[in-house]
């Protein structure tokens, strides 16, 4: 398995055959630990940057399949830029692991389910990434993995905080727990300030597409904990599955039948301008794609287009990213040929007008 074969296909977590796919892109559980022994990243000198990475590599490495299945490894300190966009793309690494200096690298599984960012903001970064609403699934699997590289690293733990992580919100059990959701119609009826009100009240992140530091182009937003001081691990994904995310996801069914019942005009007038944008222009931004795709979903799950499969949505919505294109295209491409590529990409996954 290498990096390049990643370039053509979607991982596991865009299938769309998850619990509750028609809202629920993903569930993530990351896991911040840090090696005993060592300084934090923030005071290692070059060398102590090394030496926790030749260390973390290996004992991820020598694990295998018990981490995941075809595990591979990529040197970030060596990746040409390309190839760090195209991890930041599918959700393998965050945008400062790639901007980083210094040794780092991040471990990927064959379907991508499972992926360990080395020397971050911590040592390491645990992640299982999964379709739908699948936290406690992900929690299983994460848990294990945690368990089995715990066996040859020692990692930092306090009795009396926990883990200690180099962010004191994630100083305790070290877990984020976050969900991508595809909240459209709330954005369409002008009540999404809801989902922020009521994430503020349970102390919550909300992020776009990419994270902190990122806004929720294509109407698509990541639900996250915030602490975990103090907080039993299955209690916070308890509460995610049976509490947050219910309310949030009952928010946007409500607004989808206000759509259909009330503004079907409004719906439609989005849907089939987003379906022609999308199989008849000749140049396109990544940032059009997002939204007309956005609302082609919409369309497809409230039953106003029937031709269309999520799967293919999906795809589309990774495989259009700058990094991927240009991975596609074998060349590197800006501007109009960039647009145009992307243009021309769509409309073969679509059918051309």
């Amino acid at each position: 398995m290498k990096l390049s074969d990643l370039a053509t296909r979607a991982g596991e977590w865009l299938r769309g055959d998850g619990p509750l796919s028609e809202i629920v892109i993903s569930s993530r559980i990351r896991l911040a630990r840090n090696v005993a022994g060592h300084n934090f990243l923030s005071r290692c000198t070059r060398a102590q940057r090394n030496t926790v990475e030749h260390k973390t590599r290996a004992a991820i490495l020598a694990a295998g399949d018990l981490v995941a299945k075809n595990l591979f490894y990529v040197d970030l300190a060596d990746a040409p830029e390309i190839d760090r966009q195209l991890l930041v793309e599918r959700h393998l690494i965050s945008k400062p692991h790639a901007q980083a200096e210094g040794s780092r690298g991040v471990a990927v599984g064959e379907d991508e389910s499972v992926s360990i960012m080395v020397n971050e903001e911590d040592h390491l970064r645990l992640q299982v990434l999964r379709s739908g609403l699948q936290l406690e699934e992900a929690w299983e699997l994460i848990n294990k993995i945690d368990d089995t590289l715990e066996r040859t690293l020692d990692f930092a733990f306090n009795p009396r905080f926990g883990y200690l992580t180099a962010c004191p919100t994630n100083v305790g059990t070290g877990i984020r727990v976050s969900v991508m959701l595809h909240l459209p119609a709330l954005k369409l009826t002008g009540d999404i300030e809801r989902v922020f009100r009521a994430a503020k009240d349970m102390r919550l992140a909300v992020r776009g597409l990419y994270g902190e530091g990122t806004e929720a182009t294509g109407d698509f937003y990541q639900i996250s904990n915030q602490t975990t001081l103090g907080k039993v691990e299955e209690d916070i994904i308890q509460d995610f599955k049976h509490v947050v995310i219910p309310k949030i996801i009952d928010y946007e069914h409500h607004a989808r039948r206000t759509l259909l019942s009330e503004r079907t005009a409004v719906l439609d007038d989005k849907v089939f301008r987003a379906v022609g944008l999308l199989r008849s222009a000749r140049l396109l931004t990544s940032e059009e794609v997002l939204s007309a795709l956005s609302h082609l979903r919409l369309g497809m799950n409230l039953g106003r287009i029937k031709d269309i499969q999520v799967r293919t949505i999906n795809e589309i919505l990774l495989l259009t990213q700058p990094a991927h294109l240009q991975k596609m295209l074998a060349k590197k491409v800006e501007g109009d040929a960039r647009r145009s590529a992307r243009a021309d990409f769509v409309r073969q996954k679509l059918g051309s007008a």
